[in-house]
C-alpha cells in the first residue's frame, strides 16, 4: 500500500493574522440514513469513540468525531489508516437497518484556521454568524467558503477546522491565505 497523499501536503500559511493549515490525509466516513435510529446511533458512536453529536454539533477526540451532516446524515473522522477496518465495521453494525457507510477520505480535504483572529477570517469568507455568542465551541456547520461548498466546526475557542472537496483544496487555502493577510483584520468580531 502506498503512503496516502493529502490535496495540498500539509500546505502552511502562517504570515498573517491567523494559521492556515492542510492538515493532511485524515478518514472520514460519510453515513447516510435514519440517525434518530438506535442502530445507526450505536454503530456510529461505536465506530467513533465519541458521543452522537446534537443537530448542528460535532463531537471530537483528537482525530476521533462525529459531526451532524443532515437531518439523515453524519460524518465519522478517523486516522486515515483506520478507515478501512472502521468502515467494514460500521457496516457489520448497521447491516439490519437502512443505511448507506461511505469511504470519502480521499475526496475531501481538511483546513485549519488558527489563532485569535481566526473567527474574522472565517467570517469574511462564509455567510455564518460567527460572533462569539452565536457560534461556539462544538457547533456544525455546512456552509461556502467563497463560491465552495464546505462545512466547519470549532473544536476549542481560537481554532477552526473545515473540511471541503479535495478538488478545490488550492482554492480553498488561497481564500482563507488572502483573508489572513497581515493587517487585514477588521475589528468586528
Amino acid at each position: 500500500m502506498s503512503d496516502p497523499v493529502s490535496a495540498l501536503n500539509n500546505a502552511h500559511y502562517g504570515a498573517g493574522i491567523a494559521e492556515v493549515s492542510e492538515l493532511g490525509a485524515v478518514g472520514m466516513i460519510t453515513l447516510r440514513g435514519d440517525i434518530n435510529t438506535r442502530g445507526v446511533q450505536k454503530g456510529a458512536v461505536d465506530v467513533a469513540g465519541v458521543k452522537m453529536p446534537a443537530p448542528l454539533h460535532c463531537v471530537t477526540d483528537g482525530s476521533a468525531g462525529i459531526a451532524w451532516m443532515s437531518p439523515d446524515e453524519l460524518l465519522i473522522m478517523c486516522n486515515y489508516a483506520d478507515v478501512a477496518k472502521k468502515l467494514e465495521t460500521l457496516r457489520g453494525k448497521t447491516a439490519k437497518v437502512h443505511a448507506l457507510a461511505v469511504n470519502v477520505s480521499d475526496a475531501r480535504a481538511v483546513f485549519e484556521l488558527r489563532g485569535p483572529h481566526a473567527r474574522e477570517v472565517l467570517a469574511k469568507v462564509a455567510p455564518v454568524d460567527l460572533a462569539r455568542d452565536q457560534f461556539k465551541s462544538g457547533m456544525f456547520r455546512r456552509t461556502r467558503i467563497a463560491q465552495v461548498p464546505a462545512a466547519f466546526w470549532m473544536p476549542e475557542e481560537d481554532v477552526i477546522r473545515m473540511v471541503c472537496f479535495r478538488s478545490v483544496a488550492q482554492y480553498v487555502f488561497d481564500v482563507l491565505s488572502v483573508a489572513s493577510q497581515p493587517g487585514s483584520e477588521v475589528g468586528y468580531i
